[in-house]
């Protein structure tokens, strides 16, 4: 039995992707993200067709050489995503609602935001305290108050931050791509000594590092379309520089394609996977030897320019970004970054941690909006600050829980570590846009003003603000890539409605 027909009966797909009967656990997650990428190393490669979607594979195919669609003109060459990882409470920063301060033995069941509103730049929009430098800028950008995370079984991150950035719900048969992978794949470089995907912030050793590896690639697409990695942003320069003299450097090059040879992509791998691993080497060796590795030098900045994102790791992330982005990158992701129970992960102290989150994120968020409209590039770079779901209620737990999984809700909250929005919450949440042709000053969308805030009008799928981002880089939403002789959708089935009223 050859090794691809191994791996085709590990990944058989499910009917039209049909969710699990019974949410998935941690381990039936590995096991079905494991089964994906064996199949994603035999795949060939994965050709790119536009059609329409739900049309027959032939007749796309002819579509594609034939009658193409109307191209789609573009607003932006570069996408930056500031990701809030955790689960950031949309009433506690871009949708507040009623204030109730804290007070000892005070009712939990009425609190809907800890933090008072604020007035921003823009009449009618409001953000919630300590986000006063963001929404001096907010006339510069649209707020999406709805977006609503998809029901996925469970709420669980693992789950819906592969969800959020695949625009697909696991467990999926073939290893699904990154965004920044099929943007990376279907646009190519801006720079070509530049990764078109680097991903900032985010470390794949901490809690569900696993989980987070099953998304934090590029899939079926190949290696060299994959993130390039910079956990810490204070020191990416030593991320583009060899630790070794430049022929011993130059010597290990050449050992590690022999190694790749013996290894198991080099045994089981298709000719394409295998070449599009050696090719993701090249490149990393081509930005090694080339004058673009010097914006990865954060002491290159002017000392002035450095303090105002010198709010910690992610706001060194977003000066980074601001300096990849006059090199030519295409896709950056900046991360606040996924560790269970910390940052954005709020089970606990939720207003505490709230506070402390939007310290890291207020200036250098803002400072980068602004920069880049100075420097004449936000027009064409599209930036996106999004979560993967918000949160509701007080404490976790829910009034006479007997389960084991769950708490008993007191009536009265005693200590300060219990006020804040600490429960994940899927039905609204919070995204901010910026640049590229998006509206100014624009709000869409309403969240109830009474729990549980969920989105009332215009609610916002993941496949859909998907369809956005890539209608931005004048991408189609029903394009697809042809793997194991059927298409995959850059957003689910080609669904993706890309939304128009957002564009100016």
């Amino acid at each position: 039995m050859t090794p691809q027909t191994t791996i085709g009966r590990l990944a058989q797909r499910p009917e039209k992707n049909k969710k699990p009967k019974q949410p998935f656990n941690r381990r039936e997650f590995l096991r079905n993200a494991g089964a994906a990428t064996l199949a994603a190393l035999a795949a060939g490669d994965p050709g790119a067709l536009l059609a329409a979607p739900n049309k027959s594979n032939a007749k796309a195919k002819k579509i594609a050489q034939g009658n193409k669609p109307k191209k789609i003109e573009a607003t932006a060459d570069t996408v930056i995503v500031l990701w809030m990882a955790g689960g950031m409470a949309h009433t506690e920063t871009f949708d507040p609602k009623r204030y109730t301060p804290f007070e000892i033995g005070m009712n939990p069941n009425g609190v809907l935001s800890t933090f008072p509103a604020i007035d921003t730049v823009v009449d009618g929009i409001k953000f919630s305290q300590g986000l006063e430098k963001m929404a001096a800028v907010m006339d510069r950008g649209t707020l999406i108050r709805t977006y609503t995370a998809a029901d996925l079984g469970k709420i669980l991150h693992s789950r819906h931050q592969y969800h959020w950035h695949t625009g697909y719900a696991p467990p999926q048969t073939v290893a699904a791509p990154h965004i920044g992978a099929v943007i990376a794949r279907t646009l190519g470089p801006v720079n070509p000594a530049v990764p078109a995907f680097i991903d900032i912030g985010q470390r794949l050793d901490v809690g569900e590092g696993e989980e987070l590896k099953a998304f934090h690639n590029a899939g079926f697409l190949g290696s060299e379309y994959g993130p390039f990695f910079i956990p810490q942003p204070a020191q990416a320069m030593e991320t583009v520089r060899p630790a070794m003299e430049r022929a011993r450097f130059e010597n290990r090059h050449k050992k590690w394609k022999q190694l790749v040879q013996k290894s198991p992509v080099g045994q089981f791998a298709s000719d394409y996977q295998q070449q599009s691993l050696l090719r993701s080497m090249e490149n990393a060796h081509r930005l090694l030897t080339s004058p673009a590795a010097k914006a990865f030098d954060l002491s290159l900045e002017p000392k002035e320019s450095y303090e105002k994102y010198n709010t910690g790791r992610f706001g060194l992330g977003c000066l980074l970004a601001k300096r990849l982005t006059e090199a030519g990158a295409r896709f950056i992701e900046v991360t606040t970054e996924y560790i269970p129970f910390e940052y954005w992960d709020s089970h606990e102290n939720g207003h505490t941690r709230a506070a402390l989150m939007k310290q890291q994120i207020d200036a250098p968020v803002a400072q980068l909006i602004l920069d880049l409209e100075r420097n004449g590039r936000l027009e064409r770079t599209l930036v996106v600050l999004a979560s993967e779901f918000s949160r509701d209620m007080m404490l976790e737990g829910r009034p006479g829980a007997k389960v084991p999984d769950q708490v008993e809700v007191p009536d009265k909250i005693m200590e300060l570590k219990h006020y804040g929005m600490h429960r994940h919450f899927t039905g609204a949440g919070s995204v901010l846009l910026f640049g590229s042709g998006i509206k100014k000053g624009f709000l869409y969308g309403q969240t109830a003003d009474e729990r549980p805030c969920k989105s009332i009008s215009k609610p916002v799928v993941i496949g859909d603000l998907h369809a956005t981002i890539y209608r931005a880089l004048g991408i189609a939403s029903d394009l697809h890539y042809e793997i194991e002789k059927r298409p995959f959708y850059v957003t689910e089935d080609g669904k993706g409605k890309p939304l128009k009223e957002l564009f100016a």
